[in-house]
């Protein structure tokens, strides 16, 4: 493996030095810096990009989901992995989804680290073993939606009415209410709060 540009995002020192000590006797790994927050990571970008960032999600002045996809943005060339205490599917899938390249825990071993490494810099797609076992978990609880369906279910998590959603779709409120019912059904929730909070943790909208 060539000499590989490593980059910490992280708001906890403890974190950042914590790689830092595990990365510093890998002779392929070099540890070009870091930053606390996402102003300092945007910063330091503008003067060097790393082949990968190790990437927070929660950084005190912007969520890294925003910074990832602000990131691949502006340099797309460059892999990130997710950092994160954080094993919901809502977290990983808005990571995947604003293009990060892999997902580790922060209580990942060096040997897990250097595999995340080495699999993204193969264009490949890393997930730590727990984040994919959680992935697969709720794909398996996923309702089946039909297309009407989930543009309703969108509609509803935006928070129009019955009358605003049959408006818009050039349908009957009593059409889009049968909709509803039958998408309570599925998620198997009676109130479209709940139904909001299950689809965003599935992933969903």
């Amino acid at each position: 493996m060539k000499e590989v540009k490593l980059f910490i995002v992280d708001d906890h020192y403890m974190i950042i030095e914590g790689i830092t000590s595990l990365m510093q006797h890998e002779p392929d790994i070099h540890i070009i810096g870091h930053a606390q927050n996402a102003q300092s990571c945007m910063a330091f970008l503008q003067r060097m990009q790393p082949d990968i960032i190790f990437l927070d999600i929660n950084l005190p002045d912007k969520s890294g989901i925003d910074v990832c996809k602000d990131i691949k943005k502006s340099y797309p060339a460059i892999k990130i992995i997710a950092l994160s205490t954080f094993n919901q599917n809502s977290y990983i899938q808005n990571m995947l989804e604003n293009g990060a390249n892999g997902y580790l825990l922060k209580n990942a071993t060096k040997e897990e680290m250097l595999d995340a490494i080495a699999t993204v810099l193969k264009h490949k797609q890393y997930l730590a073993k727990e984040v994919a076992e959680s992935i697969k978990e709720n794909d398996d609880k996923k309702p089946v939606l039909t297309r009407r369906e989930k543009e309703i279910l969108k509609l509803i998590a935006e928070g129009l009415t019955s009358n605003d959603i049959g408006k818009l779709l050039f349908i009957s409120p009593t059409t889009v209410d049968t909709h509803r019912k039958h998408i309570l059904e599925k998620f198997k929730v009676n109130n479209t709060a709940i139904l909001i909070k299950t689809a965003t943790q599935l992933g969903i909208i």
